[in-house]
C-alpha cells in the first residue's frame, strides 16, 4: 500500500498526480471465502479491518449491492460521542469513541475526526433531570461528561439565544471530548486498509439467497453467481432483518426510517 503523507503530495503535486495508486482494488467474487461480510459500510468494513488485524484472518470478501459506504454510513450526522444512560450502550461507544482519536493515524488515511465537544441543550425541566441522570450515570461509568450552565453554554457556543421565551436554554450535557467525523472517509479509510490486506471489496453485488446444511450456513447467491464460505457476517443495518430471514431464523427486531435534518 503507497503511503500518504506531506512528502507523497509534494511529489505527486510535481507528477501532476498522476502516480497515486487505487485506494483500493476493484475485486472480482472468488469461489469461496473463508468469512463473507454482508455490507460495505462503516461498520462492515471495520469488521473486517479487525478480523484481519486482531486475528489474521484475511481471506475475506466484503459484499456490498451497491457502491461503498453508499448505506447507512451516508445516511448519517457524523456525531462522535459516549454520553449514554445504560452501561453496555456507553461502554461500546465509548470504546468506539476512543479509537476515533488515533484512526487517521492507524489507517493513513484522515478521517476528519473533530473532538470539539458535544453539547446536549436542556430546554425543558424534564430534559434537565434527564441529562443530570444520564451524567451521574457517566460519572460511574468512567465516561467524562458535565451538566453545565446556561451560561457556560453560551461561552462555548455564543451564537446560541439562551434566553428565547419559546426555547430557553436551561442547561446542557457536555462531552468534551466528543466531535464529528467524516463518514465516507471512515469508510474509505477501513476499505484501503481492507484491500491492502488482501482482502476484496467487491460491489454491485447483491445477496439474494443464503444457503446452508444441517444449520452450517455453506455460502450465498448474489446477483454475481454463488460464492461459499462457512462464517458469515451480516452488517447490513436496516436490512438485517431480511438478511436474516434468508438464512432461515427472525431477528427481533423492527427496522424504521428515521430522518435527520443537518
Amino acid at each position: 500500500m503507497q503511503r500518504y503523507s506531506v512528502f507523497a503530495i509534494a511529489r505527486e503535486a510535481f507528477r501532476h498526480h498522476l502516480g497515486w495508486e487505487r485506494a483500493w482494488a476493484a475485486a472480482t467474487p472468488k469461489p469461496a471465502y473463508d468469512v463473507i461480510i454482508v455490507g460495505a459500510g462503516g461498520h462492515g468494513l471495520a469488521t473486517a479491518y479487525y478480523l484481519g488485524k486482531n486475528y489474521g484472518i484475511t481471506n475475506v470478501a466484503i459484499l456490498e449491492k451497491g457502491w461503498l459506504g453508499g448505506g447507512n454510513t451516508w445516511r448519517n450526522t457524523t456525531i462522535i460521542r459516549s454520553n449514554y444512560l445504560q452501561d453496555p450502550s456507553a461502554a461500546i461507544y465509548e470504546k468506539s469513541r476512543s479509537l476515533y482519536e488515533t484512526l487517521s493515524q492507524e489507517l493513513n488515511y484522515n478521517v476528519m475526526f473533530s473532538p470539539r465537544g458535544v453539547m446536549m441543550l436542556a430546554q425543558t425541566h424534564h430534559e434537565v433531570r434527564g441529562y443530570l441522570r444520564t451524567q451521574h450515570a457517566n460519572a460511574l461509568q468512567g465516561v467524562a461528561t458535565e451538566f453545565i450552565s446556561p451560561q457556560r453554554v453560551k461561552e462555548l457556543c455564543p451564537i446560541l439565544n439562551i434566553d428565547g421565551p419559546r426555547y430557553p436554554v436551561l442547561g446542557a450535557l457536555w462531552q468534551a471530548r466528543g466531535g464529528t467525523g467524516r463518514h465516507d472517509a471512515v469508510a474509505w479509510g477501513y476499505a484501503r486498509a481492507c484491500s491492502a490486506m488482501g482482502m476484496d471489496i467487491i460491489q454491485n453485488c447483491e445477496v439474494t439467497g443464503v444457503r446452508s446444511e444441517n444449520g452450517q450456513v455453506t455460502g450465498v447467491d448474489t446477483s454475481r453467481g454463488f460464492i461459499g464460505t462457512k462464517k458469515l457476517g451480516m452488517v447490513v443495518a436496516g436490512h438485517s432483518g431480511q438478511l436474516a430471514e434468508m438464512a432461515g431464523f427472525r431477528l427481533p427486531i423492527e427496522a424504521v426510517a428515521l430522518q435527520a435534518l443537518v
